[in-house]
């Protein structure tokens, strides 16, 4: 269910140009392509700060949560950001290969923590990014339609 997610969180921005991925239509700094960029940080922290122990500053690439995590540098492209949470993912997959579910581990804010809760949360987290990402898209690509009332 989680590369299920991963995949359509992915599919929310193939098509859409360079100018499409980065629109703004929410007061947050969510876009579609900050969306992706969100879920690679979301990876890292989990899978190779939280999971598998590493130092922030050891991570392959950001680990600053909230709003910050959605933000893309004017030089990214979107098969940059796309590549690097696919890198993300795939380290994601190769370190949790290493443990069961029931493995425990400490977050600094929730406690312990064992794998089945980290899939579950990331589960729940990409499919409402995903969900988000369906909605811009709409709004991105088709935006009258989206404006008019459908009863």
């Amino acid at each position: 269910m989680l590369d299920r997610n991963r995949t359509e969180l992915i599919n929310t921005v193939r098509g859409l140009s360079e100018a499409e991925a980065r629109r703004r239509l929410v007061a947050s700094p969510t876009t579609p392509i900050g969306l992706l960029k969100h879920a690679a940080v979301a990876e890292r922290i989990w899978f190779q700060h939280v999971l598998g122990k590493r130092p922030k500053s050891e991570c392959d690439g950001g680990t600053t949560a909230a709003d910050t995590s959605f933000i893309v540098d004017d030089n990214e492209t979107l098969a940059d950001v796309i590549a690097e949470f696919e890198r993300a993912s795939e380290r994601s997959r190769a370190i949790a290969a290493d443990f069961d579910f029931d493995h425990t581990t400490t977050h600094h804010d929730l406690g312990e923590v064992n794998l089945r809760f980290i899939y579950l949360l990331i589960i729940e987290d990409f499919a409402r990014h995903a969900g988000h990402g369906d909605i811009l898209r709409e709004q991105i690509k088709h935006p009258a339609e989206s404006t008019n009332d459908v009863r």
